[in-house]
């Protein structure tokens, strides 16, 4: 069975948000995640601590605005395209990032 990862959007009193993670186990991981890049690394540790065998679950706290949420889904979508990007680029077999970009650096596609 899977442990439940709440993730939950809070903002502090200047208004930055950040996300708390809390597993649903006895032991009850909780961590302070102030990125996304730092969420992703924290959310791979916690699944590895049970073999992969997660799910998360996302809320918000409260007073956390429409805008942040839009701004960590937006941080979330740039971080899964660069994963992404990444995992092509190992693909390829040993190009470079730049040999297995999609488009060139004015911007024109590469067919």
């Amino acid at each position: 069975m899977a442990v439940i990862i709440n993730s939950t959007i809070k903002t502090n009193p200047v208004g930055r948000w950040y996300i708390e993670l809390n597993d649903t186990t006895e032991e009850g991981h909780m961590e302070i995640c102030l990125d996304i890049k730092e969420y992703a690394l924290k959310i791979e540790e916690i699944g590895a601590d049970y073999g992969g065998e997660i799910e998360v679950a996302w809320s918000a706290e409260d007073g956390v605005t429409d805008v942040q949420i839009n701004e960590v889904r937006m941080e979330m979508n740039a971080y899964e395209e660069e994963r992404e990007q990444q995992k092509a680029a190992e693909a390829v077999g040993g190009m470079s990032q730049a040999q297995a970009q999609t488009h060139q650096d004015d911007g024109t596609p590469i067919f």
